[in-house]
């Protein structure tokens, strides 16, 4: 999926490292760590185009270009996919694989609702292989990248877990305090057609968690915000839960303020029917709370 550097604009790519606040260097291992930190800080996982009526593909390109020039973020797809692009356009030895993210008991449907990344070829005195999982698309788990080694790892406030399970498959556990069970890949490469049913369903049936609870969600060093229909949380450090946002103004200034989501690129027309949309979804919530 990332074997062509220049899949990348120029002027995109330029863009996307101004809002990392990155330079341009070429592959190690500490320009990775940098680079997939700053992208959990500062590109929101957030599924808000759903509840405005939006159609995202899964087109890594156009991905990249809404990160880089639009100040939005994404799921997976988006996210992971982008940073692909990036790191490839970078000199990285980039793959994509297919993996499957576990709400609860493992689910073999689930695989292909999780792009995830994997960087070669570079080589440190703790992880001699040169392998390294990349994962800016799990919402709260990561905040940078780790060696691709059976192992307990713990980046605050969560101990996360790798683990080969089974020939060619990895499986990440996340902390019971994460915001999902586990998720599992296979080694082998993914092309873009191995996502389209999956993307399809999460982004538009009515079943699907997306599209019955707008969120948005941002990593950093010590734990995670996320706002799900209109109530801001945290976990981590500081954590705390909020009570409902129901003005519109308040809602918009701390997505701005918070995940750096500012909508600049929309309309008026386009913010009324995301708010009204999100509104709705938290009524129809609290109806079922009576």
């Amino acid at each position: 999926m990332f074997e062509r550097a220049d899949d990348l604009d120029a002027a995109v790519r330029s863009a996307y490292l101004r809002r990392l606040g990155i330079e341009a260097v070429g592959p190690s291992v500490e320009a990775l760590t940098l680079i997939a930190q700053r992208h959990a800080e500062r590109v929101a996982y957030e599924t808000l185009w759903i509840p405005a009526g939006e159609r995202w593909s899964i087109d890594l390109a156009r991905a990249a270009e809404r990160i880089a020039l639009e100040g939005r973020g994404g799921y997976c797809y988006h996210l992971n996919g982008a940073l692909g692009l990036l790191l490839s356009s970078l000199g990285y030895d980039v793959h994509g694989h297919v993996g499957g993210v576990q709400a609860g008991e493992p689910n073999p449907d689930a695989m292909g609702n999780h792009l995830v990344l994997t960087v070669t070829g570079l080589a440190s005195a703790t992880n001699p292989s040169g392998r390294w999982y990349v994962d800016v698309g799990l919402g709260d788990a990561l905040h940078g990248p780790l060696p691709l080694l059976p192992g307990s790892y713990v980046q605050e406030p969560f101990q996360l877990t790798l683990e080969p399970t089974g020939e060619g498959a990895w499986t990440l556990t996340h902390d019971p305090e994460g915001g999902f069970r586990s998720m599992t890949w296979t080694t082998g490469p993914a092309r873009a057609s191995d996502f389209v049913a999956q993307h399809e369903w999460l982004s538009t049936s009515p079943e699907s968690g997306f599209v019955r609870v707008p969120m948005a969600e941002r990593r950093d060093a010590t734990g995670a915000d996320v706002i799900r229909g209109v109530v801001l949380a945290r976990v981590g450090a500081n954590a705390f839960t909020g009570e409902p946002i129901t003005r519109r103004t308040e809602w918009f200034e701390v997505l701005a303020d918070v995940f750096d989501l500012r909508f600049d690129a929309t309309s008026p027309a386009w913010r009324t029917r995301l708010w009204e949309a999100v509104l709705e979804a938290h009524r129809a919530w609290e109806a079922t709370q009576a």
